[in-house]
């Protein structure tokens, strides 16, 4: 009787010396006569059929439906009055960009700061940017000179020595990159600050034991790597600012969407010009795309082999 708790082997089968161990050995095997056979995935067959119909009758749709009118948008897609407005558009977006994020390192730096009053006033910030929407902050800048008349720089509660009228100064598209700039830093300064968390503290603890000054240790070690982190969704929020610049139409600013709007209300041709700006924010928005492809290929030099 067994000792143990194993089940009894069938020394038929489950033997050295057993028949089906004897044939798993037998030299003589074909294993050529055994049959494949593929797993199926009908379901698999059943979506694509489907989806292949879906985007068959949709291209038929864009191609035979006369409403679309696509000889009216090959007449407005490169009209001058189109191009002047794209290229409005991408100054709002390149002037929000650049002083955004500008604003948002700083911001980043303040919230990593060991003085809690700098993280305090950094939080405030982002809390209050990142609360208000966008055509809330983009009309109270367009109507501040209703605050402030004028606007003096000088000694804080002191004299002033230079006097701006705020009326002509701060003019619609001003307005506009103003309120752009303001509200794109504080999404700026969170993703700077997580790119910057994302490297390990070692690697400074050990630069700041090799004596290596703080600013080379910023430029040398800890951007290249946060880079890394930061490009992707610094990358979506610049695609998103870009057609989010549409919203400063508001203000009746000739940007793409505020220029379309014009050109239609006049002819009628609604869906033709609504199509022209699609074309053109998608055009922008695939170049932006190759661009971010290239400078996150850039940075992953040494990481991605």
């Amino acid at each position: 009787m067994s000792l143990t708790s194993d089940p009894p082997i069938d020394p038929a089968a489950g033997t050295p010396d057993g028949p089906a161990a004897k044939k798993a050995a037998d030299p003589g095997t074909d294993y050529g006569e055994l049959t494949v056979v593929p797993a199926r995935h009908p379901w698999r067959w059943v979506a694509i059929a489907v989806t292949a119909v879906l985007v068959a009758q949709f291209i038929s749709g864009l191609v035979t439906n006369p409403g679309w009118e696509w000889d009216v948008f090959a007449q407005f897609f490169a009209a001058p009055v189109i191009l002047k407005a794209v290229w409005l558009t991408l100054q709002l977006t390149f002037y929000g960009t650049a002083l955004g994020f500008a604003l948002g390192i700083v911001l980043a730096f303040m919230r990593l700061s060991a003085s809690p009053f700098l993280r305090t006033v950094a939080y405030g910030y982002i809390w209050a940017f990142r609360s208000i929407p966008l055509i809330v902050q983009l009309l109270f800048w367009f109507n501040l000179a209703y605050l402030y008349k004028e606007l003096q720089f000088g000694i804080p509660f002191g004299p002033g020595f230079f006097t701006f009228d705020t009326m002509n100064l701060v003019g619609a598209v001003s307005a506009a990159v103003l309120g752009l700039a303001l509200h794109q830093a504080a999404y700026a300064a969170e993703i700077v600050r997580g790119g910057v968390l994302a490297v390990g503290s070692g690697q400074l603890e050990a630069a700041a034991a090799l004596g290596i000054p703080k600013l080379r240790q910023l430029r040398r070690i800890v951007l290249p790597q946060a880079m890394r982190s930061i490009l992707p969704n610094a990358a979506n929020e610049i695609i998103s600012l870009f057609k989010g610049t549409s919203i400063v139409s508001v203000m009746a600013i000739g940007e793409l969407f505020y220029q379309v709007q014009v050109v239609y209300g006049r002819s009628g041709r609604v869906v033709p010009l609504l199509m022209v700006a699609t074309a053109w924010y998608i055009l922008l928005t695939t170049a932006l795309s190759i661009i971010q492809y290239y400078v996150e290929r850039h940075y992953a030099k040494g990481a991605v082999r």
